[in-house]
């Protein structure tokens, strides 16, 4: 115990210390703030951290906009016009009812309302209330339920499952009036995970899924989290999902880069073991996510999260270039795995970001020779 915690105080460290990191050829060391060799991002054009947008993976100008004017105004016609006109097949969809659940989860959090002020999310309340045959509030309001049950209560407790079950009746309700639209499905499977659905129930779950939108990126996100071994599955459960996901994608899909993501759901807690993040396993999961990088349209919504595990992986891998190569494209957002895992994503995110700078710096990269 007493080696584990002296590990954790040494990654602490180093983590305080990654600004001041130097360039050293082939190798990575420390110095002091402000020496002339240490690595800054900001010559790379790289965002500062505290300006770094914690609410999606990429961006969204529409659904940003949108969301500033609700939040604002208190108004909800303008996010229910937004997915009005937002294709229901896609992921952009459903990326979009994430977005504005969390905005209203979040402001519920941090302004719940008293005597004298507006209780926080209430526009969302008005949405439902004003408009009940909306499916795109519907939706949204579903998903604030599943949201509202993850930050605010712990699973298996009481009020968790209440919560929960008030999200599966808004999902049904979503249903219906939306026949055949994936996302109040999607949903739900976060709800299958948190209720423990059995296995032969979530599975005529996802044959919905698979009969509405078969190469759903989110929705088969959502569905490894089920087949993980801290939840429902197993770590052989997992990767059988997403290498069958992966083997049967189209050309262009993204499902090509799932087996990454289900190598991530089980990363040891303590690797101690050198050399882990260049093992085949890793590295097959790394090749098949680039492949996909490359293939996929330039404005693929999911596109994004790809790239930010991608930079977690090569990072550990020390893989500077490509890691770089990363970063170019996500740089500005951080509302992606892996770090909305951590309670500061931003800090996470600069970390990673701070030790590809330094690593390619090390074996003589520069600004300069980083292709745009």
């Amino acid at each position: 115990m007493a080696i584990l915690w002296l590990l954790m105080a040494l990654l602490m460290l180093s983590f305080v210390l990654l600004p001041f990191l130097r360039r050293r050829r082939g190798a990575i060391g420390l110095v002091h703030p402000g020496h002339p060799d240490a690595a800054d991002p900001a010559d790379y054009g790289f965002v500062r951290q505290e300006e770094l947008d914690l609410r999606v993976p990429g961006p969204d100008k529409d659904l940003m906009d949108v969301l500033e004017l609700v939040q604002r105004t208190g108004d909800h016609r303008a996010a229910a016009q937004l997915l009005a006109g937002t294709e229901a097949e896609g992921e952009q969809r459903w990326q979009r009812v994430q977005a504005f659940a969390g905005a209203a989860s979040l402001e519920l959090a941090q302004r719940p309302g008293g005597i004298h002020e507006t209780p926080g999310g209430q526009w969302l309340r008005v949405w439902r209330a004003e408009q009940p045959k909306d499916p795109g509030g519907a939706a949204v309001h579903a998903e604030f339920l599943v949201q509202q049950a993850w930050r605010t209560s712990t699973p298996g407790t009481d009020d968790f499952r209440i919560i929960m079950e008030e999200a599966r009746d808004a999902c049904a309700q979503a249903g219906l009036l939306a026949p055949g639209d994936p996302v109040p499905c999607v949903v739900e499977l976060s709800i299958a995970r948190g209720l423990s659905y059995p296995q032969a129930e979530f599975e005529q779950l996802w044959l919905k899924i698979l009969d509405r939108a078969p190469h759903h990126m989110g929705a088969h996100l959502a569905a490894l989290h089920y087949w993980c071994e801290k939840w429902h599955g197993s770590r052989t459960q997992a990767y059988a999902f997403a290498e069958a996901a992966a083997a049967r994608a189209p050309q262009g899909s993204l499902l090509a880069a799932l087996p990454l993501f289900a190598v991530f759901e089980h990363l040891p807690e303590v690797n101690l073991v050198t050399g882990f993040y260049q093992s085949e396993v890793v590295t097959k999961a790394i090749h098949g996510a680039l492949h996909a990088v490359h293939a996929a349209r330039p404005d693929d919504p999911m596109l994004a999260h790809v790239r930010h595990l991608l930079v977690f992986f090569l990072v550990r891998a020390e893989r500077w270039a490509e890691a770089m190569q990363q970063l170019v494209h996500v740089d500005g957002h951080v509302g992606a795995l892996p770090w909305t895992l951590s309670a500061d994503p931003a800090a996470e995110f600069a970390v990673y970001r701070a030790l590809a700078v330094a690593g390619y710096e090390a074996n003589g990269g520069n600004p300069a020779t980083l292709p745009g």
